[in-house]
């Protein structure tokens, strides 16, 4: 069963379309490339480790207070972005991405 999957994972590594799929997500070398990897992946995980508790208290705060729906959707959002803390997973991501990019 393992060689047998081990198999079409290299089928599928090798195939052409693969390749041009991988290639096309590559990030560019370029200032957009980078600055897009470092503002959507690793910069938000670095603001929830630093002010991730402050911005949860802040959150829960003002849910205690009367606001509109918009506003309480917003604010039990932060609550559930940030109450977490930081995502490894993400910051790996973006780490994987930049490594990615330079190679």
């Amino acid at each position: 069963m393992r060689q047998k999957l081990k198999a079409k994972a290299m089928e599928i590594a090798k195939n052409p379309h693969t390749q041009k799929a991988l290639q096309s997500m590559k990030p560019q070398k370029n200032l957009w490339g980078i600055s897009g990897v470092v503002l959507f992946f690793i910069v938000p995980e670095i603001i929830a480790y630093i002010w991730g508790a402050d911005i949860t208290e802040f959150a829960k705060n003002e849910l205690l207070l009367p606001h509109d729906f918009l506003e309480k959707q917003y604010y039990e959002l932060l609550v559930m972005l940030f109450e977490e803390g930081m995502s490894y997973l993400n910051l790996t991501i973006g780490l994987a991405l930049l490594v990615w990019l330079f190679f």
